[in-house]
């Protein structure tokens, strides 16, 4: 029994073994959202390229904004919207809003949150939706938009830019939304039949998708943070002996973060599309320029320009660098080889009796294969040779001779 143990013991290793050397690589997929760490979130990419943290904010709150208005008026689910949303905090730490416009990135984000809750919209729908709420912010007529070369231009940016948001983001476009959770957690605590603090609860999480706090917390505490919120605005009291967010995995120092962040967003004057544009637009005139400046000094090197070095005092001569084109005296100059068959100087071998004799046998007539017309020729006595030698039967391409054909 001892032996048939160990060898099976031993047949399971090298089994295990085997398999692990034929799996492919692997890829991990997990239904919890995607966290950065703080020092991604206080070093983003637009900071990078000159934009202040105050103006990255108000273009974050912006296109989370139009993100929420264009799936009101495509008739969306909230869940369609919300993904939008953190699809498009997220690509913003990958990548710069002076890179990559706000509003084309806004367009794919909704396009892609659509396809991925399974509620698609067309791209043209998508843009439509865009021109009117830019028309309804700057106060101007209503029109309808125009199918012209800019909207295929505008169309295939957004096509392009929704591929950028799925490669940025590794196609990871899962996100697990805390609307559920706040219906569990409230129905827990015994609070299913008060829809007061339900619907604010709601009305909180919905807000602090215009903040980062979905890339920086599980949802989980995000829903207890908006049902501590409501409940502090309600003067709901909650259990405290034990704490009644510790049952749902969560601690106080982070629910307070998220508090705050989504109070601030309250206080935060509303910015204005216009002079955000402006100031992205000036950051991206300095990106251009110094990227313009690297270019030219990667390709036009700074050129060393050659001097003479003062005679030393004692009277002795240093080398200066010249140009070292010129032979030695001693040495003849090399004479170059020409392509010719024999070398300079030679006469070429003279042929054998048996190959002059062979040659005056018969009469060579020099082939013209790229010529078709009698046009093609320069004199009608050759075309006449040709044709008739040509219908000769004893034709042969063998006997042909290259010297012989050299000579027209």
């Amino acid at each position: 029994m001892e032996a048939e143990t160990t060898t099976m013991t031993c047949t399971d290793s090298t089994n295990d073994r085997h398999n692990i050397l034929n799996q492919p690589t692997k890829v991990l997929l997990t239904l919890s959202n995607v966290l950065l760490p703080k020092e991604k979130l206080m070093c983003t990419p637009s900071m990078i390229d000159g934009l202040d943290f105050e103006t990255e904010v108000d273009l974050r709150i912006v296109g989370c904004e139009w993100i929420q208005t264009a799936g009101m008026l495509l008739k969306l689910p909230q869940v369609a919207m919300a993904t939008g949303q953190v699809l498009f905090q997220r690509f913003y730490y990958t990548k710069s809003f002076v890179r990559h416009p706000m509003e084309i990135t806004a367009m794919a984000c909704t396009c892609l949150a659509s396809k991925v809750e399974e509620s698609p919209r067309r791209i043209r729908d998508v843009i439509n939706v865009y021109h009117h709420i830019r028309q309804v912010l700057n106060q101007k007529l209503i029109t309808p938009l125009v199918l012209d070369q800019n909207y295929v231009q505008k169309k295939t940016q957004v096509i392009k830019a929704e591929r950028r948001v799925l490669k940025e983001l590794g196609f990871c476009v899962h996100v697990k939304h805390p609307h559920k959770l706040i219906v569990m957690y409230l129905q827990a605590l015994g609070f299913e039949k008060h829809q007061s603090i339900m619907q604010m609860s709601w009305n909180y999480m919905n807000d602090s998708l215009q903040t980062d706090v979905f890339v920086q917390f599980d949802p989980e505490t995000i829903a207890c943070a908006c049902i501590y919120l409501s409940a502090r605005k309600l003067r709901i009291p909650l259990p405290k002996s034990p704490a009644w967010y510790s049952l749902f995995n969560s601690n106080e120092t982070d629910i307070q973060d998220i508090c705050r962040k989504i109070l601030k967003l309250y206080l935060r004057p509303k910015a204005i599309t216009e002079d955000l544009e402006k100031r992205v637009e000036k950051s991206k005139k300095e990106y251009d320029y110094a990227k313009e400046k690297a270019k030219e000094a990667f390709v036009h090197p700074v050129v060393q320009t050659e001097f003479d070095m003062p005679n030393p005092s004692n009277g002795l001569t240093t080398a200066v660098p010249g140009n070292n084109s010129s032979t030695p005296p001693n040495k003849k100059p090399i004479k170059k080889r020409s392509r010719s068959r024999t070398p300079l100087g030679i006469k070429s071998r003279s042929r054998s009796p048996r190959h002059i004799k062979k040659s005056k046998k018969k009469k060579l007539v020099p082939t013209y294969r790229g010529y078709k017309d009698y046009k093609d020729f320069k004199d009608y006595n050759v075309y006449r040779d040709y044709k008739s030698y040509k219908s000769n039967r004893n034709y042969k391409s063998k006997s042909r001779s290259y010297n012989y054909r050299k000579k027209y």
